[in-house]
């Protein structure tokens, strides 16, 4: 229901230094000053942090915990009948914590010995080309913040359960993670906006709304599905489309909703033929090409 490295509450900095996190009008937070203040001391950590630094600890209350704890609980089920071998497995392999938040250095700890991922701490919106390009060098740029307590199935905008639930568990998985490298070197090697677009375009179908066959069922492995407690019940009743580099490097689509288009690949190692190919060679003018052919 968001796109990565776009979809996220504006920051500000006040006269004073201090940094301002401004919550929509119907956000679940905005009439809660305690959540307002600690969105604000997170995202200050995140804006002061220096890469090659220990990520900052971000403070999080026994409530937020018991969130986590809930979602995590409930997500986990929803895994086991709709997720792919391979995410439960990389599940099973990292291992998060199941009561309580895990810190994105904690996160990193476990990631790194597996994949060589780490995680790097992002207060808000990070620009596209800087989002994707530090996939190259196996860093995943991930939010600190929690959704709010009194919707726990609900978030406006990608929060630790997102980034971590969804992506870090894909990240510990060795297949999944060598994508995430070559759309990082991807997005490093082309050098127009428009072929940027197109490749975070190819990223949101598939590492983070992609679908996929397996035993003759429709399962879920983009992270934006499988983090989401709603929609990943509803993702199989959605307009399924093959798998198409053209299409899905086109094709529009409302941030604010579940997604009713998707792109199925038939198996892992169709994904990867057809999508790790196009990451791995893609440039400029093969782009356009594609682009024009739709």
């Amino acid at each position: 229901m968001f796109e990565e490295a776009q979809y996220f509450a504006p920051i500000s900095t006040r006269d004073d230094g201090s940094v301002l996190v401004e919550l929509s009008a119907d956000h679940p937070g905005v009439a809660d000053p305690t959540y307002r203040e600690r969105r604000n001391a997170i995202a200050a950590l995140a804006i002061g942090y220096v890469p090659g630094d220990p990520i900052p600890v971000a403070e999080y209350t026994a409530q937020e915990h018991d969130v986590w704890a809930l979602v995590s609980r409930e997500l986990a089920i929803k895994h086991q009948k709709y997720a792919p071998v391979e995410y439960l497995n990389a599940v099973q392999r990292l291992g998060l914590p199941k009561d309580h938040i895990p810190q994105l250095e904690e996160v990193s700890n476990l990631l790194a010995p597996l994949t060589g991922f780490r995680y790097l701490p992002a207060a808000g919106l990070v620009p596209l080309r800087d989002f994707y390009g530090v996939l190259a060098d196996g860093y995943f740029y991930s939010t600190q913040y929690i959704r709010h307590h009194s919707v726990p199935f609900y978030t406006p905008e990608p929060d630790v359960i997102h980034e971590v639930i969804g992506h870090a568990n894909a990240l510990a998985s060795d297949r999944y993670a060598a994508l995430y490298r070559l759309a990082g070197q991807a997005a490093r090697r082309v050098k127009s906006d428009e072929a940027l677009e197109f490749i975070s375009k190819v990223f949101w179908f598939t590492l983070e709304f992609g679908v996929i066959a397996e035993r003759d069922e429709l399962k879920a492995y983009g992270a934006g599905i499988l983090s989401s407690y709603g929609e990943i019940e509803e993702f199989r009743g959605m307009d399924i489309r093959p798998l198409d580099l053209a299409a899905m490097g086109t094709t529009q689509y409302d941030i604010t909703k579940y997604q009713d288009v998707l792109f199925r690949a038939e198996s892992l190692d169709h994904l990867e033929d057809v999508v790790g190919d196009f990451w791995a060679h893609c440039d400029d003018d093969s782009i356009a090409r594609l682009s024009s052919s739709k």
